[in-house]
């Protein structure tokens, strides 16, 4: 029962159609991106990681940072793309919780090198599938604690500290923003 040629052929014109619409309405040529649609999420990534930069400051001695490259990574998504599900809170959290604790156990089980760095990263992705908790920045996380020494003095606290905490952050941060962009375009 498959589609005839002329209605797959048919099919495909309105799918590339559709899709090239698309494209056009996003193309910046076309006026789809304003210039709060780029300072908001712009402006919340510098005050997020100058907000982040500040505590770490607070937890210096402790030799740890808030101010680690995840963080980077979810301010993208926390502030790019807000409606995304990789910005949802549950996935945020369960995903940068669990993967955190995954690095701490793989380093506890097999040291620091490639099977720890390959065990990790590939226990995370199944984690993160089987909650339906999918956040991609979460998964830099266990590899940045069994390549991290300053981190594993933490042990299983690096699954609240930095990654969960500084999502807190984030996320307060993120709803100041998000406010913004959708009250003040120009």
């Amino acid at each position: 029962m498959g589609l005839s040629l002329g209605r797959r052929r048919d099919l495909r014109v309105v799918v590339a159609e559709a899709a090239a619409a698309k494209v056009t309405q996003l193309s910046p040529a076309a006026g789809g991106v304003s210039i709060s649609d780029v300072l908001w999420p712009s402006a919340g990534a510098f005050l997020a990681m100058a907000v982040l930069g500040k505590l770490d400051q607070v937890v210096a001695l402790k030799g740890v940072s808030l101010t680690i490259a995840p963080l980077g990574a979810v301010c993208c998504v926390l502030f790019s793309a807000p409606s995304s599900p990789a910005a949802k809170k549950y996935n945020m959290f369960v995903a940068q919780i669990g993967c955190a604790a995954i690095g701490v156990l793989a380093l506890s089980l097999f040291g620091p090198g490639w099977l720890a760095r390959g065990a990790a990263l590939s226990a995370s992705i199944a984690f993160m599938t089987i909650t339906g908790a999918s956040h991609p920045p979460a998964a830099s996380l266990p590899l940045l604690f069994i390549d991290g020494p300053k981190f594993h003095n933490l042990q299983l606290w690096y699954a609240l500290f930095p990654g969960a905490a500084g999502c807190a952050v984030l996320c307060l941060i993120q709803e100041v923003v998000v406010y913004l962009k959708k009250n003040f375009k120009f």
